[in-house]
């Protein structure tokens, strides 16, 4: 599960989370438009529909998205580090909330994985701390509290495609809880 945490002035989200697979293959999750809109998303909450990008430092990406109710949305920006499959770095421009000079940073490191096994510990694999970062809210509370929430479910999803191709057509659908209608 992914933590989350925001500074105390509320302009700045950190997320972790560790995802069982090598760095690449996470990279390629995060970048490929073929696969961004089978993962980002579940029914009955929001989906991404369309995701586009020229990635390079400069190039722009979008996403086309609806949500629950039908309402479309987009988030576009434009990429400002590119170094597979390492590092990330871009900008978020929402259609659904006026936000200025938010970015970003994906960190993606390597993590040995081992096993215990009857010999002791042995090494399996390569996995991945997945470390973000999203910038810029201002102090705007509300803001960084929506997507630090939208960012923890948006890196479990990730983490549920890469390790056992989870996507948002075989996940369960969200159901609200009381507390959901009520806020």
């Amino acid at each position: 599960m992914a933590t989350i945490a925001l500074t105390p002035d509320h302009d700045i989200i950190n997320a972790e989370i560790f995802v069982a697979a090598p760095p690449e293959r996470v990279f390629q999750a995060l970048t490929d438009p073929s696969q961004m809109p089978r993962w980002w998303g579940q029914q009955g909450m929001y989906r991404i529909t369309e995701w586009k990008n020229d990635l390079r430092p400069g190039g722009k990406w979008s996403s086309v998205g609806v949500g629950a109710d039908g309402t479309s949305f987009r988030v576009d920006g434009e990429y400002l580090e590119v170094d597979p499959p390492r590092l990330l770095v871009h900008t978020w421009i929402p259609s659904y909330r006026e936000l200025l000079n938010t970015v970003v940073r994906w960190e993606l490191e390597p993590r040995q994985v081992h096993e215990l096994q009857q010999r002791g510990p042995q090494k399996m694999g390569t996995g991945t701390m997945v470390k973000l970062q999203h910038r810029g809210f201002a102090g705007n509370a509300n803001a960084a509290a929506d997507h630090g929430n939208g960012w923890k479910r948006v890196l479990g999803w990730m983490q549920a495609f890469v390790e056992n191709d989870e996507t948002v057509d075989t996940r369960p659908a969200f159901v609200p809880s009381a507390a959901d209608k009520a806020s």
